[in-house]
């Protein structure tokens, strides 16, 4: 289980992304986060992880306190945790097998990656990764040569890589039309309920969030304004979270 215990964040420029923010996940749940721009989404999920350190409150992840996790300890933690980007965060030039294998970097090392020696169980792992997300004949291309859904398909093997119990998915989707939107949800999707992955994901979409999540929250200026099931949130629900920009985000 996945505690967040009175987080906050405030930027060095006075900015307080997140205001004492308190909830739960479940294992195997898949939680959707919504909110406008600006609201904490990507904040949340980066705090989770430590790729931003939350100015205080806790992150409990069975037990285990992440936000007081020494550097190889939380080293440790990261394994487990995989992490898909909206922009994608590969490495254009290379190849698509090669940003797949970096996704073992947690148990590697980074010398053995700049090398390229990547055992071979490794290897077979990035090429059934690859299959699983359908772009195995994709592996020996250029991540520039894909499309966005492609290379986003990409992301989801890397994160993969890690055999993660807990995938965050931050706004994976915001930069795709809806047909490949709804195409790579469906991997994450499968991830959930096939391999019992916990998935915490950023949308902007009613529609996404009621179709994947099996629970959502809402954050507006960096407090929860809403925690229920898909089918408690309706349209009025929503337009108090979104506010004028709600017809906007709900065209999907």
């Amino acid at each position: 289980m996945l505690e967040i215990k009175n987080l906050n964040k405030i930027y060095d420029d006075g900015t307080h992304a997140l205001k004492d923010l308190s909830f739960t996940v479940e294992d195997g749940e898949f939680l959707v986060i919504i909110g406008l721009s600006g609201s904490g989404k990507s904040t949340l999920l980066r705090c989770i992880n430590r790729l931003i350190e939350p100015t205080s409150g806790q992150v409990l992840w069975d037990g285990v306190d992440v936000t007081a996790a020494n550097n190889t300890e939380l080293r440790r933690i990261r394994r487990q945790i995989g992490m898909i980007f909206q922009h994608f965060n590969l490495v254009t030039r290379s190849s698509v097998l090669t940003n797949v294998l970096t996704g073992r970097l947690g148990y590697v090392g980074s010398m053995r990656s700049i090398l390229g020696r990547w055992s071979r169980a490794d290897r077979e792992r990035a090429y059934e990764n690859l299959e699983l997300v359908g772009i195995g004949d994709k592996a020996h291309n250029r991540a520039d040569e894909l499309s966005g859904g492609q290379q986003q398909r990409v992301g989801i093997a890397r994160a993969l890589m890690q055999e993660p119990r807990l995938l965050l998915a931050d706004e994976p989707v915001a930069s795709l039309d809806p047909a490949t939107s709804h195409s790579v949800l469906k991997y994450v999707e499968l991830l959930n309920r096939e391999r019992g992955v916990t998935v915490l994901c950023s949308l902007h979409f009613l529609s996404l969030a009621r179709t994947y999540g099996t629970r959502i929250i809402a954050l507006k200026d960096g407090e929860l304004v809403f925690e229920g099931l898909p089918a408690e949130i309706d349209e009025a629900r929503f337009k108090e979270i979104y506010g004028e920009e709600a017809i906007e985000v709900e065209v999907r």
